[in-house]
């Protein structure tokens, strides 16, 4: 089995992933027609995005969507980077919101927090290092 790809639904697909493209530096892989699915390149991993709209097509049950009131849900993105500082401020002036400041972890590991777009939790932070 392989991880293949995170599904994140939100109201706005295009917006979402413009946001990530400028915030993050990842490219578009494709959106569809209908604009209510799409995917970044972003490593052996897809980030994609899907529509509320397409969510509720796809679950009979319904689903819980993201609040967007301040306080991230129990799960986040996590991307590393060797410049930090200068990748958070990036996030921030393209529109996410500082959650945590970058901290030096005991491990030796910096990470930083902030909330995307839609209120998704991003761990920005150095790779970890062997030992």
């Amino acid at each position: 089995m392989k991880y293949a790809y995170t599904i994140m639904y939100v109201p706005d697909v295009p917006q979402s992933i413009e946001f990530y493209e400028k915030a993050f530096g990842f490219q578009r892989k494709f959106i569809t027609p209908e604009n209510d699915y799409g995917e970044l390149l972003t490593g052996e991993t897809t980030i994609a995005f899907a529509s509320t709209e397409l969510g509720n097509s796809n679950f009979k049950k319904g689903f819980e969507k993201i609040p967007n009131s301040g306080k991230p849900l129990g799960v986040e993105l996590a991307f590393t980077t060797v410049n930090i500082e200068a990748d958070f401020k990036k996030a921030i002036t393209a529109g996410a919101t500082e959650y945590e400041p970058i901290t030096q972890k005991p491990w030796g590991q910096k990470v930083g927090y902030v909330l995307d777009n839609n209120g998704f939790l991003i761990e920005i932070c150095t790779p970890m290092t062997a030992k």
